[in-house]
């Protein structure tokens, strides 16, 4: 589940989310550990530049900082991130943070990997823009080199680093959990060579199917456990207010009726989806979030392995 207070973007946002604090936003993480969900995210950005505020939003969290709070006031819930925008950031720092929070929570971290949209971000923290997609990739492949040798060493175009030891290793096997977020070509290379899954946010449900078998049938893909996330939540992008009421859209429907949100739930599994967000109806503040938490638990996820809210 994305977790509410951590973003404003209006599109993906309710009017009292505006009004949480960050005691609420822990209340919220912990009825979802307590209900059984398996996982929350959060979305991060550094800056907005003010011309995009109407449309995004305002308010992010710095996503890594974020899960380390959550998972401090919850037991067993993975704690990811939607998206990390990882060629933002530094690659050992990054790794060491991230190995961090998955040793002293037992294997509780996830991260989405996203380049982010905004050539603003890149230049208010002065990383070249044209260069987003290969600082990625020598990112991520320096972060696993640390997390899978006992003496790392690595000589990338951005970053190299020999003669060093980095511990603690992950107690997830063999790293946390990477999922790779976008659609595009080079997001499903990525994908193939780095991810235990793949999250697309606005592709159209008939894509999925072809995108999946690309990732599948790349050379760097060696068959491995592999995840896809979709929410619900994308198929209501751009329908303003009506978004959030009983809405069946092509086939789908992210409504309060629980069968209708299980039979959309089959259409994705068919789809090649693993894992989705069931997104909330209009609801009037924390107490009935927590409420809606609980009818998915009981309703609906009680018939799958890997629903969300």
């Amino acid at each position: 589940m994305m977790l509410p207070g951590c973003v404003d973007t209006p599109a993906v946002t309710q009017p009292w989310e505006s009004q949480l604090t960050g005691a609420d936003v822990l209340r919220i993480a912990q009825a979802a550990d307590e209900c059984g969900f398996e996982s929350v995210f959060i979305p991060e950005h550094f800056v907005v530049n003010t011309a995009h505020t109407e449309t995004t939003g305002r308010h992010f969290l710095d996503s890594t900082t974020a899960q380390a709070v959550i998972a401090g006031a919850t037991k067993r819930i993975k704690v990811g991130s939607m998206v990390t925008l990882v060629p933002l950031r530094n690659p050992i720092i990054l790794a060491k943070s991230l190995c961090t929070l998955d040793w002293l929570t037992g294997g509780r971290a996830a991260m989405t990997v996203g380049l982010g949209w905004q050539r603003d971000e890149y230049d208010a923290l002065g990383v070249p823009w044209e260069e987003r997609g290969a600082r990625t990739d020598d990112y991520l492949a320096a972060m696993f080199e640390l997390w899978h040798s006992d003496f790392p060493q690595f000589d990338g175009k951005y970053t190299s680093f020999s003669d060093i030891v980095f511990e603690p290793k992950p107690v997830s096997k063999p790293h946390p959990t990477i999922w790779i977020g976008g659609d595009a070509t080079p997001a499903l290379r990525r994908a193939a060579r780095f991810g235990d899954g793949w999250a697309p946010w606005l592709t159209p449900p008939d894509q999925i199917p072809e995108k999946i078998d690309r990732i599948r049938s790349s050379p760097e893909f060696n068959d491995r456990p592999f995840s896809v996330f979709y929410s619900l939540m994308s198929l209501l992008i751009g329908l303003g207010e009506s978004g959030h009421e009983n809405r069946a859209i092509n086939g789908f429907d992210a409504a309060t009726d629980a069968q209708r949100v299980v039979d959309s739930c089959e259409r994705l599994a068919e789809l090649g989806v693993t894992d989705t967000w069931v997104p909330p109806p209009r609801v009037d503040g924390v107490g009935e979030y927590i409420d809606h938490l609980r009818w998915v638990a009981d309703e609906v996820a009680t018939q799958f392995t890997h629903v969300a809210t």
